[in-house]
């Protein structure tokens, strides 16, 4: 079986603390149950989440969702976004099957990037790791105003933002998220391509604004 994997990674600096973070957990709960009632998703998709601070872990490991835990998220520290790239590269080559002339691997994995500021750790080494891999889609969101979108546009074409970081608009952008994931399980299942594009995607809510 193809899976889809999907890499959440997710800010959780001290300006994230409080309502933001609440509603970042509550996000990933709404996500996972609204794509365990989805049979496309369910077959296919697969989740990890890479949270960073002063520094980035993986606290889920690629995981089906019927055996999905949720983690402890807690918020401090910094934003090494650089890092948290360094990672999900790292872990993609050893989690992501590969294809090869004897086996059709997983599918390109999506990547949902949420920050609320500015990275504090040399983005450019994690990036330049990060573009050695390849994605299916990779979208990036600055969560209110800290975020600055022009460093969001050098990880990826499509950045969208959100004019607040509270619990309705991370919610909305959650949702959003489920909805994209089960799109692209739909693909994948359906049509045997790949994800590929902001255009692929639900449009999103009034609260997510797409950045040109």
């Amino acid at each position: 079986m193809r899976r889809l994997p999907v890499y959440l990674l997710l800010d959780t600096s001290g300006s994230m603390y409080g309502e933001p973070i609440e509603a970042v957990k509550n996000g990933v709960q709404v996500l996972v149950s609204t794509l365990r009632q989805d049979p496309y998703a369910l077959e296919t998709a697969y989740l990890s989440i890479i949270t960073f601070n002063s520094s980035a872990q993986q606290v889920t490991p690629l995981t089906e969702l019927s055996s999905f835990q949720q983690p402890n998220i807690d918020a401090g520290g910094c934003t090494a976004l650089g890092e948290a790239l360094s990672l999900l590269a790292s872990k993609v080559d050893s989690e992501v099957t590969k294809t090869t002339a004897e086996v059709k691997g997983d599918w390109k994995p999506l990547v949902f990037i949420m920050t609320d500021g500015e990275p504090t750790d040399d983005l450019n080494k994690g990036l330049a790791e990060f573009k050695k891999r390849k994605f299916g889609m990779v979208v990036a969101c600055a969560a209110g105003q800290g975020a600055n979108t022009d460093t969001l546009k050098k990880i990826t074409e499509c950045v969208v933002q959100l004019d607040t970081a509270d619990s309705a608009t991370i919610k909305s952008f959650f949702k959003w998220v489920s909805a994209s994931v089960s799109a692209g399980s739909m693909k994948v299942e359906e049509t045997c391509q790949e994800v590929g594009g902001l255009s692929e995607l639900p449009p999103p809510p009034p609260e997510v604004n797409i950045v040109v």
